[in-house]
């Protein structure tokens, strides 16, 4: 009887985004297929939408249903293996991942408590908002960290348009006050898609509804500037852009409390609101904070090296939104950027690292390239500087041509999980279909 071969490396990531699940689908295709890896991928939903993405569901431009990747498909096609949970323990001891048991929409239990052996152990959670403790933000506003928050702003959205319309053929014009805290590529990107979007609706039967004058956008900015993450020059090209689409800005104002139709200030200076959108900040799951031990920052960022290692635990890695991730080329204390082009490149070098791994070779560190930024605008146009340090410096793109790139950065995400047949396949889907669907989900 001839003797077994060793036993395949158990990868186990948790998270399925913009990182999760690029990282999950080329181990699966590399590795596993061969046999040299087990890889499992955890999320707690079953689809998959890219969460830069979500101000366009918000907005409605885009429907969740469709663009959604279901995570049982994706695991078949690309050799591995989903599983649905949330985490609820960590033994490092053991390298053991307990997930906690799952209920369906009904409350009734559906998967029990179980628990994953690893010998890698990858977190790719992203992020979610950080509200600093000012009031009145859990109880009024909407932030948009899932699909489900995206969702239920879009119904909000359009009950209050609804109702707005039929008070105008009264004559009564009450409108809609949309007050969106926070000024960076979420915020600005929201509100350009909610003018565009609500521009669409007087063919569908919203007849009495005027977009520009009835529909009142507000972005409200702690920082001296909207987009305080990018430079100064997308800043004012992006300002000049909401600024002819009707959208006030207000900057240099830090929100004190949110209540139930309104949005105070430090200055004193109230906004009304029928729609509060909270988009200040982000941080990292808090059940990260205490995860066995593991090094976490004040953002719950667990805290990793260059080479994407927790600090505590070398069997143990973590990138994107959740890490803590050294940027040795901007200083010191530098880190990498909370964007979906850092976890992109983090995960194709973990790719690199696990086949490290297996041959017990040294580890491959990381040196995040700054592509650029964009954001986009609408459905025509987006602003942003493109390849950043590798020309050299910065050359501001706007309009169109930066619109078509916003657009690209999607294809590209797509093709990492589907491959270049499926997203042609995908994208001339999509294209037929369009004669045949509203330009704004109606429901």
């Amino acid at each position: 009887m001839a003797a077994a071969g060793p036993a395949a490396h158990r990868v186990v990531i948790v998270g399925g985004g913009a990182g999760g699940l690029p990282l999950a689908s080329q181990l699966g295709e590399k590795l596993a297929r061969r046999g040299r890896v087990e890889v499992t991928l955890v999320d707690r939903y079953t689809t998959h939408l890219w969460k830069p993405l979500l101000h366009e569901v918000a907005a409605g431009t885009m429907d969740a249903d469709i663009h959604g990747v279901d995570y049982f498909a994706l695991a078949y096609w690309h050799r591995f293996v989903f599983r649905l949970g949330t985490v609820a323990g960590l033994d490092r001891a053991a390298h053991a991942l307990t997930l906690s048991a799952v209920d369906d929409d009904d409350g009734v239990p559906m998967l029990p408590q179980r628990t994953l052996s690893y010998d890698t152990l990858v977190f790719c959670v992203g992020s979610v908002s950080n509200d600093f403790g000012v009031p009145g933000v859990a109880e009024h506003a909407i932030a948009l960290d899932t699909q489900q928050d995206a969702e239920r702003f879009h119904r909000r959205l359009l009950a209050a348009c609804v109702r707005a319309n039929v008070a105008a053929g009264g004559g009564d014009r009450i409108g809609v006050r949309i007050v969106i805290i926070g000024a960076g590529a979420t915020g600005v990107e929201l509100a350009a898609e909610i003018r565009h979007t609500t521009g669409e609706l007087a063919p569908y039967g919203l007849e009495h509804l005027h977009p520009r004058k009835d529909i009142q956008l507000t972005i409200v900015e702690a920082a001296p500037r909207i987009l305080p993450q990018l430079s100064e020059r997308i800043a004012t090209a992006a300002t000049e852009l909401l600024r002819d689409l009707d959208v006030e800005v207000h900057v240099g104002e830090r929100v004190t409390s949110v209540e139930a139709g309104a949005v105070n200030t430090a200055s004193g200076a109230i906004h009304k609101a029928d729609l509060v959108v909270w988009s200040a900040g982000i941080k990292a799951p808090e059940w990260l904070e205490d995860l066995d031990g593991l090094e976490t920052n004040r953002a719950n960022q667990l805290v990793v090296s260059t080479a994407l290692q927790t600090t505590r635990d070398a069997d143990i890695f973590a990138f994107g939104d959740c890490a803590a991730c050294p940027w040795p080329e901007e200083g010191p204390k530098a880190l990498v950027p909370p964007r979906a082009q850092a976890a992109h490149q983090q995960a194709t070098l973990l790719v690199k690292t696990i086949r490290a791994r297996l041959a017990g070779k040294p580890l491959p560190e990381f040196r995040f390239r700054d592509f650029g930024s964009l954001v986009s605008l609408g459905e025509m146009s987006a602003v942003g500087n493109l390849m950043g340090r590798l020309v050299g410096g910065s050359l501001l793109i706007q309009g169109l041509i930066a619109r078509w790139m916003y657009t690209a950065l999607y294809k590209l995400h797509q093709v990492a999980i589907l491959g270049y047949v499926g997203v042609a396949l995908d994208t001339i889907g999509r294209f037929l279909r369009r004669r045949t669907e509203p330009r704004v989900k109606l429901h």
